[in-house]
């Protein structure tokens, strides 16, 4: 009997082992994978359909423009200041972007005005803009002209008055150093002037403007040199003297 119960119980043992090795052998969970997300793209942003930026010319002299610009919208649809104005001497050089002849940037405002000078007189320009990070806005191309040298002076004597009129004596002078063919005298009447008589020139009006352009006789000038017209006026109230402009 003692070895009858012998063998039972180390059958039992030996069961009892291989049961344990079993358990302690059996594989570790895997680690838990985290998925990598997905990036969406970018949404292009829609413009609006307008000029992001616009300008203007609001003076000039013999050498030099002064624009005025506007800038509509910020990036990307538009700009940020401070722009560049690049002048061109023709369109087709403009439109290309190619040799401008001068440029000049902005300062930091949105709204604004910017002068180029070093110009040369009486001479075509064709301005566009740009940004400080190189991009050339493809919409906006004008053009601008420099004013002409002034080629003559007037001045004007009021040689006699009376309750309703005045006769004037106006002086033409060349003061460039090349000789004039012709030339023109132009103003502004400040009231109810009115021409009756021009002699030694040809009179035209519209409304309150005034162009005197030389005669037949007396257009050619020399450097230096001077001729004289005269106007006989009727009015309500004579004024002081006479603002002229004289042009080639």
């Amino acid at each position: 009997m003692l070895r009858i119960f012998l063998a039972a119980t180390t059958m039992a043992l030996a069961g009892w082992a291989g049961t344990t090795g079993v358990a302690e052998a059996a594989p570790a969970p895997a680690p838990a994978v985290t998925p990598t997300p997905t990036l969406s793209p970018t949404p292009t942003p829609t413009c609006p359909p307008a000029l992001p930026i616009a300008g203007s010319v609001t003076a000039v002299t013999t050498t030099s423009v002064t624009l005025s610009y506007s800038i509509f919208f910020r990036p990307p649809c538009g700009y940020d200041p401070p722009m560049t104005v690049s002048l061109f001497a023709s369109r087709e050089d403009a439109q290309q972007w190619q040799a401008p002849v001068a440029q000049a940037v902005t300062g930091p405002e949105r709204n604004g005005t910017v002068t180029i000078d070093q110009l040369t007189p009486d001479t075509e320009y064709w301005f566009r803009f740009s940004d400080a990070e190189g991009r050339r806005d493809p919409y906006w191309i004008a053009a601008v002209r420099t004013a002409a040298l002034t080629a003559c002076q007037a001045t004007a004597t009021i040689d006699s008055r009376w309750g309703t009129g005045f006769v004037a004596t106006v002086t033409v002078r060349s003061t460039g150093t090349q000789s004039l063919d012709r030339w023109s005298v132009s103003w502004r009447w400040a009231g109810d002037e009115r021409i009756q008589t021009v002699w030694r020139g040809v009179a035209e009006t519209a409304g309150a403007d005034v162009t005197v352009r030389n005669a037949s006789y007396n257009g050619t000038l020399a450097p230096g040199g001077a001729t004289t017209f005269g106007l006989l006026v009727t009015t309500s109230a004579v004024p002081d003297a006479l603002t002229l402009a004289c042009n080639r």
